[in-house]
Parts: structure tokens; sequence; C-alpha cells
């Protein structure tokens, strides 16, 4: 569901039509994410372009863990569904990732990736807020200002794409129901799942 009419698969052409498939592929089925971009798929491009930027000069798990962060200040449950999945697939264990969404400074992360989470989320909730302090921190834990700047970027890409979705009324995909009933909960921090 979304609250704007989208161009349905079957009258799909041009760009639009060549955007849904080929993120069909790539998420075996189309997702109502890239159905919410369809009247402008140049948009879609762009954003994957930049989001592709992003995540080319980080590691993958932090890249994650700080698009988990941002994604739950911002009440995104698309994002957190979607970013804690790829967390637990490759990097955590589900009571983990159960942990870190509930509350990640109790979660008992290495000082790095707690480090890495705070700057996040600070960036989705408020930048003003990220201080001298906070860069050095990261500093002194071993991220160069090229990885600060990675984690800082990561964030505020968040920022555009969950609130886009958000404000046009995207559901997180019907797949992510088959969670397990706990993390699925833990991890729905905004919108319902779709329930188709």
């Amino acid at each position: 569901m979304t609250f704007i009419e989208v161009v349905p698969e079957a009258r799909a052409t041009g760009a639009v039509a060549e955007m849904y498939e080929v993120d069909r592929e790539a998420f075996a089925g189309l997702p109502n994410l890239t159905k919410a971009f369809s009247l402008h798929p140049e948009v879609y491009a762009a954003w994957r372009q930049l989001n592709g930027a992003i995540k080319a000069n980080m590691d993958l798990r932090r890249y994650e863990l700080a698009t988990v962060a941002a994604a739950r200040r911002l009440r995104s449950s698309y994002c957190t569904l979607a970013h804690g999945s790829v967390l637990m697939s490759n990097f955590l264990e589900p009571e983990v990732l159960r942990a870190l969404v509930d509350d990640y400074r109790t979660a008992d992360l290495e000082p790095t990736d707690l480090a890495v989470m705070e700057i996040a989320d600070k960036v989705a909730h408020d930048a003003t807020a990220v201080t001298q302090a906070d860069v050095d921190r990261l500093r002194t834990l071993g991220l160069t200002d090229g990885e600060i700047l990675d984690v800082v970027l990561a964030a505020a890409a968040r920022c555009f794409f969950s609130k886009t979705l958000d404000a046009l009324g995207v559901e997180p995909d019907a797949k992510y129901a088959k969670l397990e009933p706990g993390l699925r909960d833990t991890l729905t921090v905004g919108r319902p799942i779709a329930r188709d």
C-alpha cells in the first residue's frame, strides 16, 4: 500500500519496467519500495548510485549497524526489517539483533560498534547534536576521518530513504511477516508489515 498511485507491474514500460525487472531479480520479487519510486525512476536510480557509492567505501557490517541505528531512530520498520535481516543473515544471531534494536547501548557491542551506532543515531535524530567529542571518540577507536564520513553518510542517506518510504505510506514487504514473531515485533518499529 502507498498513499499515492504507483505504476502497476502489468502497465510498466520503459525505465519503470527496467527498474522493476532489476529489482525483481535482485530481491527475488518486486519490493514495495521499488513501486513507490515508479513515478520518478530517475530518482530511484540516483538513490541507488548514491547508496552504492557510500556502501562501496564501507565494511558491510559497519554499514548495516549504522543503517539500523538510523532506521531505528527514524522509526522506519521497512529499513529496520531489511537491514536487520542482513545483519542476521551475515553477522548476528537473532537474539543479539533483538537486543541491538531494543537498545544498542546495552547490547554488549564492541566499543567501536557502539560508537558507530551512537553517531548514526545522533545523525538521524539531530545532526546538530554530533560533537567534536563524538568524532574524536571514533578516531580514538581507530576510525579514519574517511571512515567517520562513511558512517555519517550512511546515516544521512538513510534519512532520505526511510522518510520517503514512510511519508508515502509504503509498508514493509509481506515476506518479513515470516520472521520469528519476537524478532519481527522488535524490528517493526513504525509502520506495520504489508499483509500481501
